[in-house]
């Protein structure tokens, strides 16, 4: 029996599952809300050159810290940059690292996990003990030291964070292989002539996506929440360039005076946070009907 005889119904499977999750997806509002708001936000800053917004950049000093208006919807701030413009563009960096840092970190860490879990032995040893290297530093101490080694620039941030967080990738992975490469649809493809990548990539990756994509999403936030935080503390994304942690970080400065500085830029941070870990919570409801809540 040729492997063709077990994909059809294996693919019409794995269709109605994920037709399933969606449905049970859409009953969730804070998860459909949550993926809205991400839509349109990603739509709003990557089209922002379309909005007509000035440059986060342009500075007017007869024009600094003032408060929302018609002309500037959401104030100056302390150089008389529009406050508006630096928050979508500040969001631009803030999804530009979060999703960079994820797909890369899933890339890395899905890719060890497979060899680990699948190959055993010496391959398992070798890469669970980097794992457990990279485990023995605190990941946010860890992240601040390189940060502050490293030149300023997103990029160096991108690589800072997904230093931290392939590990965590990597060892999740290795353990749905682990529970998987045993089951009965690799056995079949082992004896209808499967090679090794075959079967990792075609029978037990697939499998394996549910927690990886919930994980994704999840992951999403905490690499914003920690861009910002390395932001606030300076050693981060550097002005003039926008960054939601930057203008906290210079808004709490004026917090008794000019409080729009800080409460924007925080409400903005929040918001996003909130939304990717919701629809995170929401996709691991869908997609694992075990967790699901009445």
């Amino acid at each position: 029996m040729s492997a063709n005889a077990f994909s059809a119904p294996r693919k019409q499977a794995a269709a109605s599952l994920w037709l399933d999750a969606w449905y049970r997806l859409r009953k969730n509002r804070a998860a459909v809300a949550s993926l809205f708001f991400i839509i349109l936000l990603i739509l709003f800053v990557a089209f922002a050159p379309m909005l007509g917004l000035p440059s986060p950049l342009n500075q007017d000093l007869g024009r600094m810290n003032e408060n929302p208006s018609a002309d500037h919807w959401l104030g100056t701030d302390e150089l008389g940059r529009d406050f508006l413009s630096r928050i979508v563009y500040g969001g631009q960096v803030s999804l530009l690292v979060g999703l960079a840092v994820q797909i890369a970190t899933a890339s890395i860490g899905m890719l060890l996990g497979l060899l680990a879990g699948f190959y055993g032995g010496t391959v398992d040893t070798l890469i669970m003990r980097v794992v457990d290297t990279m485990y023995a530093f605190p990941p946010f101490l860890f992240a601040v030291f390189m940060a502050a080694i490293l030149p300023p620039s997103v990029w160096s941030i991108i690589l800072v964070l997904v230093l931290v967080g392939w590990p965590w990738e990597a060892r999740v992975t290795r353990g749905l292989v682990l529970s998987l490469k045993e089951r009965e649809f690799v056995t079949a493809a082992r004896v209808v002539g499967a090679s090794n990548w075959r079967i990792m990539l075609k029978h037990i990756l697939p499998n394996s996506l549910s927690p990886i994509i919930v994980g994704f999403s999840i992951g999403i936030a905490g690499t914003i929440m920690a861009e910002s935080g390395l932001s606030f503390l300076g050693i981060g994304i550097r002005p003039p360039t926008p960054s939601w942690g930057g203008m906290i970080d210079k808004g709490r400065l004026f917090l008794q005076v000019y409080p729009h500085l800080a409460i924007f830029p925080s409400v903005a941070l929040a918001l996003t946070v909130l939304a990717f870990n919701f629809l995170g919570d929401g996709l691991r409801d869908a997609l694992d009907p075990r967790m699901r809540r009445d």
